[in-house]
């Protein structure tokens, strides 16, 4: 457990609270929480969640636009249902993305773990796209991704951050129940 895993928890958590109370810091503080993991995971050679934390970088400006952009006149972030059909298209866009970076990582670089890594990193994509786009079943995604995440952070010995994973598994269940409750 170094200073910067203790750092990445703590930023996270608060950062990952925030977005279940639908609330606009959120995404200033999980910038900063991409930037400590990046440099995390680049330590303990899980680059596809490495890379991940690059992409969330992006995915997060978007979603800090889409939500400033969906507030109801209070302020509210207004929530959004997924239709079946771009459901299916995520899920099998994180499958084929899950496989493509499997391959890669697996054949072209010493990744402790590239297939379970890149599955994760590719459905988190996924999840965060949902988020940035108000939907409350990115929770439900959230929550399938973290369970793994927390088996193979604790494999990698990185024991705070399979903590805070099975702690985010417990905020993406009030998160989609909040959500769900703002949509109704």
């Amino acid at each position: 457990m170094s200073p910067l895993e203790i750092a990445a928890v703590a930023t996270s958590f608060l950062a990952i609270w925030l977005t279940s109370r639908r609330n606009m810091l959120c995404w200033p503080l999980n910038l900063v929480a991409c930037a400590l993991y990046f440099k995390l995971f680049l330590d303990v050679r899980l680059y596809a969640d490495m890379v991940l934390q690059a992409v969330f970088g992006v995915g997060i400006l978007y979603g800090w636009i889409v939500w400033r952009r969906g507030r109801h006149d209070a302020g509210a972030v207004v929530v959004m249902p997924l239709r079946r059909r771009p459901a299916m298209a995520g899920l099998a866009a994180g499958l084929l993305g899950g496989l493509a970076i499997g391959w890669f990582t697996s054949r072209h670089t010493d990744a402790a773990l590239p297939w379970m890594d890149a599955t994760l990193s590719s459905f988190s994509l996924v999840a965060q796209y949902w988020t940035a786009r108000r939907h409350s079943e990115s929770w439900l995604l959230w929550i399938a991704v973290d369970v793994v995440y927390v088996g193979m952070f604790a494999f990698k010995g990185l024991i705070l951050t399979a903590s805070l994973y099975a702690v985010m598994i417990g905020l993406a269940v009030v998160g989609y129940r909040r959500w769900r409750q703002a949509r109704n």
